[in-house]
């Protein structure tokens, strides 16, 4: 049994705040990068262009890449050999988030109650999604989601028998429906099975998958290429402009369903698509 103490929480939860929301990792900043030299839209290049210019002076002044610095969005894994020592563990996850928005300087943007809308001024609660797991390590990843990209969200619940192409059309409607709110190009994370709930914990969950990395599933990677290609096809582009580079990622996650039905849910992330992990 490994013992972990909160202190050791709430120092790493506060440093991934503020780096998440300075710079994208490296496979995420490269894919943007990409779409800027392989764009064939003049304007859309431009757009790209300047994207990738915003992230250079994020990166090189430390202030955030995008003025939404999100709703902090946790997935953690426990290991169950795992003993945790000090305070609850959600709140020192929360405290880590109130210090590293707090001293990070990052826009608190969570309001306690959704009708009376009070800021809370520490951008806490976070949304927080535990998985016990073997072993005797905490992972976290933390994913800030602004709430551009979130409002354009779906959710379908889909018959057996719309099968392989109600999936593809379901999500292509997603995105068009979306437009150029989600302030594309965008990633499109996919959660397909599951439940209700599970669905939506799917395609948030899918969107922190490591860009150009497909489904180990072959035939579920083969539908995450066919839905990118018809993205990419819509001619939305860049900023909703126009262009080939409506969409730089479809990643679909799966779960065991119910034999009467097929959740389906669409979350996108415009091309800032923060998370950072840490194993503790």
């Amino acid at each position: 049994m490994r013992t972990i103490n909160t202190d050791e929480i709430i120092q790493t939860v506060k440093e991934m705040c503020i780096e998440a929301n300075l710079k994208l990792s490296e496979d995420m900043e490269q894919a943007v990068r990409n779409a800027a030299e392989e764009e064939d839209s003049v304007l859309g290049r431009q757009i790209l262009s300047q994207l990738c210019e915003n992230l250079d002076i994020a990166a090189e002044d430390q202030i955030p890449i995008c003025q939404d610095t999100g709703m902090a969005v946790f997935f953690i894994n426990v290991g169950q050999d795992v003993h945790v020592e000090g305070m609850n563990l959600t709140d020192a996850v929360n405290e880590g988030v109130r210090q590293g928005y707090t001293e990070g300087y990052l826009r608190k943007s969570v309001v306690r109650d959704p009708l009376i809308r009070e800021n809370t001024k520490d951008n806490t609660p976070a949304i927080i999604h535990y998985d016990i797991v073997p072993g005797e390590n905490i992972e976290i990843t933390i994913a800030p989601k602004g709430f551009g990209s979130e409002n354009m969200s779906r959710v379908f619940m889909l018959k057996p028998a719309d099968g392989e192409e109600g999936v593809k059309a379901a999500v292509l409607q997603a995105v068009k429906d979306a437009g150029p709110n989600a302030c594309p190009p965008m990633f499109v994370g996919v959660g397909l099975g599951g439940d209700f709930e599970m669905a939506a914990k799917l395609a948030k969950k899918a969107l922190t998958r490591k860009a150009g990395e497909h489904s180990p599933y072959e035939h579920i990677a083969r539908i995450e290429s066919e839905i990118l290609d018809a993205v990419n096809h819509t001619g939305i582009g860049p900023g909703g402009l126009g262009g080939k580079t409506t969409a730089l990622a479809v990643n679909i996650e799966t779960y065991a369903t119910h034999i009467a039905g097929m959740p389906l849910a669409v979350n996108m992330c415009c091309h800032v698509n923060r998370h950072v992990t840490r194993i503790l």
